[in-house]
Formats: structure tokens, sequence, C-alpha cells
């Protein structure tokens, strides 16, 4: 089983929108996907009560930040959607749970001094410091023509992480979300500008 964490302790950093439309393309793969959802806001569980049956199937499953449960049998691949604040015990109980972790990171100031705080705790935790938990990184809502981008482009060049790519900045996500869907689940032509920038996503996920 694949296992997947999302995470960044800062609210609004594009966690949902990420873990929801990983678990969008490795169903639309014809994988058996389980979506967990550990924030308060529940906003992953509450995505998929909007999604349309006809779509290819993403499940949930009961789930404490606290104590996860493992996922039902027959799950071939899990993607988590953490809460805000996620450290200390929770989060070395969660790097326990999962082989890769993705970081999304978004272009502003304060984004970007929570997140260094939170990659140096990650890169402490005895996980990922001895291989059994891989971290990689990918902005969110970027525009490649702002200061913020440069910025946040210099940040992550003082890590020796990989970084996957920087989405753009679009509504295209919200109008999906409003939906139950993912960028998979539309038709290639379509979403095709947004399906590059995740190759590097989906390269790694597969590796």
């Amino acid at each position: 089983m694949k296992s997947f964490l999302i995470a960044n302790p800062k609210g609004g950093s594009g966690k949902s929108t990420l873990a929801t439309n990983l678990a969008g393309y490795l169903a639309r793969c014809g994988h058996q996907v389980m979506l967990g959802d550990t924030d308060r806001q529940q906003s992953a569980r509450e995505w998929l009560h909007l999604r349309a049956g006809t779509l290819p199937p993403i499940r949930s499953w009961d789930i404490d930040k606290e104590s996860p449960a493992r996922p039902p049998k027959g799950t071939t691949h899990v993607v988590l959607d953490s809460a805000a604040g996620l450290h200390g015990k929770a989060l070395e109980r969660m790097l326990k749970q999962v082989s890769r972790v993705i970081v999304p990171v978004l272009p502003s100031l304060f984004d970007i001094l929570a997140t260094r705080h939170f990659l140096e705790t990650l890169l402490a935790e005895k996980a990922v410091r001895k291989a059994h938990t891989f971290v990689a990184v990918v902005g969110m809502r970027v525009d490649a023509r702002t200061r913020a981008a440069g910025e946040l482009e210099r940040f992550l060049a003082s890590y020796e992480l990989p970084v996957l790519t920087c989405l753009r900045d679009t509504q295209l996500y919200v109008q999906l979300v409003a939906n139950g869907m993912t960028l998979f689940d539309l038709s290639p032509a379509r979403a095709e500008k947004d399906i590059e920038q995740w190759q590097p996503i989906l390269d790694w996920v597969n590796e």
C-alpha cells in the first residue's frame, strides 16, 4: 500500500487542493483510494460528499490525528490531508503511517516563515532522517511573474529537498472543488496546462 501525507502547519496553504487532486489522479488510474482528513474543518470529507457517483470512486474512513486507524482492507493508496498546526507526537505518529510527505507552500512571507520551521522539524524526525519517509515540496498558487515567486524560489533552494513543481493561481481549482471534482476528471484539453504542471508530482508519486 502506498501512502501520502499532505502537510503544512499553516492553514490555507493548499493542502486540501493537493490532497483531493492527488486522490483523484490515483482513482482515475484505477486504484482503490482512501482519502483521510485529520483537519477539524473536514474539508476533504465534505468534498467527498459532493463527488458524483459516476466519477472514479474515492472513499474515506474514520480517522483521528491522535490515533489514525488503519484504512480498510483492499486499499492500495492512501492520501492524508493533515490538520493545521500538525507537530510533536501527532506528527511523529503520522510519519510512521506514510511513506511520502508533500509540503505545499504559498509564496508569501508568513507562509514561508511557518514552512521553514515545519521543514526543520520534519527533517529532524527519525522516520525522515532514516529515509523511511521521503519529503518533497510543491509551490501553490504561484504567479511566476511576481516578486513573491522569486522569494519562494530562493527559500526553497536553501533545502536539500526536491521541489517538484509550482502550481499556478487559477479559479479552476475552486470550480472543481465546488463540484467534488479534480483536474483528472476533466477532458485532457480543458485541463492540459494544469496537468502539465502536475506531471512532476505524478512522476514522484509513481516512483
